[in-house]
């Protein structure tokens, strides 16, 4: 069932999705050669905490880090390690906070150092992908809509859709309904609604859409070994259209990065 949010709980889950995207924002500047991700989750985990919020993945389904950190032929839910990263590495940090008992739930694929012209395409198309999804989160539209739009970009290029894991819903649980895969039939599926928030996250391969779990139980890993990238967003529908409650613009200020992406889906300022 859908849990539909009022507009004043839409503006409480925008303020756990900024905490969040604050966070990514501190990381950017963090992220680079050398670096280990378990030092990556020390400095998310005080970060969150100074900012009155608790960290959404620490203990939930006995999750034993603040981050998720998915490197190179990772594709999500990669445990934090002692491994330096390294020239020519991606990394997806997915991150979680609570606070006013609402989720955020976000997520970006960061490069280190040069990486190569093929992995940097795959980035590039995975993050369009995200927005011409979130296009299709209007009232009347159904989950296969943003699914099949997210699925037709990325497969003309030749990249796999990761069919394991999806999108979800986002409230006071981390994950409610609708479940939001990254591929589908338009017309298909859950209508959309006035009130409802999801988070949308493309999780795209280089090559076959086929996963496998490594051992630790959590990391999910591409079978052949080609990279993966993932971005995510929390959406909210607020009059009829999408209303992005967490953003990039923390990431993209660290690393210099000039983005419109997100305008035409804020209809309330962001104020950095």
């Amino acid at each position: 069932m859908i849990i539909v949010k009022t507009k004043e709980e839409i503006e409480l889950m925008r303020k756990s999705a900024l905490i969040v995207s604050k966070t990514l924002g501190m990381l950017a500047k963090e992220v680079k050669e050398g670096v280990t991700t378990m030092q990556l989750d020390k400095l998310a985990e005080e970060f969150i905490r100074d900012q009155g919020a608790l960290p959404g993945f620490l203990g939930l389904y006995d999750c034993p880090s603040t981050l998720l950190c998915s490197v190179n032929e990772a594709v999500v839910h990669g445990l934090p390690t002692k491994t330096p990263l390294k020239n020519g590495d991606i990394v997806s940090i997915d991150c979680g906070a609570l606070m006013n008992e609402f989720y955020g739930d976000h997520a970006y694929t960061f490069e280190i150092g040069d990486v190569d012209p093929e992995t940097k395409k795959l980035i590039q198309i995975t993050k369009e992908s995200l927005y011409v999804g979130i296009k299709e989160l209007k009232i009347n539209n159904r989950v296969g809509d943003v699914g099949h739009a997210i699925q037709q970009h990325c497969e003309v290029h030749g990249y796999g859709v990761v069919r394991e894991l999806v999108g979800h819903g986002l409230g006071r649980k981390m994950h409610e309904d609708p479940e939001m895969p990254n591929y589908g039939r338009r017309g298909r599926g859950k209508k959309f609604i006035e009130g409802m928030v999801v988070a949308i996250e493309p999780m795209i391969n280089g090559g076959t859409h086929k996963v496998r779990q490594l051992k630790d139980g959590w990391t999910i890993v591409t079978q052949d070994g080609k990279p993966s990238v993932h971005f995510e967003h929390d959406v909210a529908i607020v009059d009829g259209k999408p209303e992005i409650l967490s953003t990039f613009a923390y990431v993209h200020e660290a690393l210099g990065i000039v983005s419109h992406e997100e305008d035409e889906f804020r209809q309330t300022a962001l104020v950095l």
